[in-house]
């Protein structure tokens, strides 16, 4: 009987000695986003599903944010293992803008890959009777949260048009959702997203409000240069609006930490652009990210998992 029990003990030791690295193996990926009802948390949503479904070994988890300045921040302290940014804000960490939101350069920010154009998008009730930039002044305005990437959007366009939050009646740092839920109940003027085409608080907002959509003209937005852009938002993108608007984009970036292993980073670029339509079900936004353009224009460098999967599909030489 002595002998069978320390064999069963002798057993269990061996049974726990070869499971343990299994255990130990395992990665997990905390996938920083945004505001519930912006464009980066259904994507995150989408990513953190396939991650878990594809790749062995690694447990996601999606955690909604105040978005890009918060999310470069937590990469740079090991709080997360893979972001949503705007580029601005991107160059911003990488120059450590103070003013932006960032104490020091932040070092350890390597690109995953370039995803899709956010929009500013800058809307207004019709009651307000705001239809151009110039139309703000004294009006109420929603920036987005203190220092996101949003809200050092709306700086940079009001000072390219000449103006500041000094002309305003009222700066509200809200998010999306809480900004639509003032308009609608006549509290707030305006508000400024900066987001992927369709954002669902600008869907909701236009359904039961009739609204502008402002115009950013493209002079505005030569002005400030890059990483702004000159686009336009189609007509009938939002109930109510029947024509295009000239408005300014900022490229949106994956990004993680250069602590994250070479092959872990190789298997979260690969399975983003292998699972293409997921994150076009996920939202509209998902439909625009492209791999031939992934490796481009990044003011962070690329991980070296990055650079293996784009050397394998011969986007990167």
């Amino acid at each position: 009987m002595r002998f069978k029990f320390v064999s069963t003990v002798a057993a269990l030791a061996t049974a726990m000695t070869m499971t343990a690295p299994a255990v130990h193996a395992e990665q997990f990926i905390n996938i920083l986003t945004g505001g519930t009802s912006g464009v980066y948390y259904p994507l995150g949503v989408a990513i953190g599903k396939i991650y878990g479904d594809k790749i062995p070994g690694v447990r996601a988890q999606v955690q909604a944010t105040k978005a890009s300045v918060e999310n470069l921040n937590l990469i740079e302290q090991g709080r997360g293992e893979l972001a949503f940014t705007l580029g601005d804000s991107l160059k911003a960490a990488v120059d450590g803008d103070e003013e932006a939101g960032f104490k020091k350069k932040l070092t350890k920010l390597r690109t995953i890959a370039a995803i899709y154009p956010n929009y500013i998008q800058i809307v207004a009730t019709a009651e307000s009777g705001i239809k151009t930039l110039a139309d703000l002044k004294g009006k109420t305005l929603s920036v987005g949260a203190p220092k996101s990437g949003t809200e050092l959007n709306s700086r940079a366009i009001l000072k390219a048009a000449g103006m500041s939050y000094k002309d305003l009646k009222q700066v509200q740092y809200l998010p999306f959702a809480e900004s639509v839920d003032l308009m609608k109940n006549r509290q707030l003027d305006a508000t400024l997203q900066s987001a992927g085409l369709g954002v669902a608080s600008l869907k909701d907002l236009s359904s039961s409000t009739q609204i502008n959509v402002v115009a950013v003209p493209k002079a505005t937005v030569d002005k400030i240069g890059p990483p702004f852009v000159s686009v336009v938002i189609p007509a009938n993108t939002y109930t109510g609006q029947k024509s295009d608007v000239q408005t300014a984009a900022v490229i949106n970036y994956l990004v993680t930490s250069s602590n994250v292993s070479d092959d872990i980073a190789y298997q979260m670029t690969k399975q983003v652009f292998e699972n293409l339509p997921e994150l076009a079900n996920a939202h509209v936004a998902g439909k625009m990210i492209k791999l031939e353009t992934a490796a481009a224009g990044s003011p962070a460098p690329l991980h070296p998992g990055a650079i293996r999967y784009f050397k394998e599909k011969g986007i990167l030489k």
